[in-house]
């Protein structure tokens, strides 16, 4: 189990749903946003350790936000992955260049996520 806090940002509710209970089942706290405006109410009560952004989203999109994050002094050390479906060569590199941490294109494997985010977070304390 995990304590690690992560934030999921999709304005899909299959995806949003499918990534948050994959999460939930490997023992994260999970909370979900539809869109920038609701992930900055949700960072704003509980900074997460983890984001997992989706890129197209309606209003700002998810590059504009992790921008806004990486820029701002209280969350720049959240670590922000890309989630979308965008796999266009050049995308991951956009991703990148905006501030992402990391990048995971959809369909998203389920088998692979928990173990991707995994990877992502800070280890735990070490004995």
């Amino acid at each position: 189990m995990s304590d690690a806090k992560i934030l999921v940002v999709d304005d899909n509710p299959t995806n949003l749903k499918l990534v948050s209970d994959l999460l939930e089942w490997s023992g994260y706290q999970v909370s979900k946003a539809m869109d920038a405006e609701q992930a900055l109410e949700v960072i704003q009560q509980s900074i997460p350790d983890l984001i997992l952004m989706d890129i197209a989203l309606p209003g700002m999109d998810g590059l504009t936000l992790t921008r806004k994050l990486k820029a701002a002094e209280a969350t720049r050390h959240v670590k922000i992955v890309a989630l979308t479906a965008f796999a266009m060569k050049g995308d991951e590199q956009k991703a990148f260049d905006a501030g992402c941490d990391g990048y995971i294109s959809k369909p998203i494997d389920t088998r692979m996520l928990p173990v991707q985010v995994a990877g992502l977070l800070p280890p735990k304390d070490q004995p």
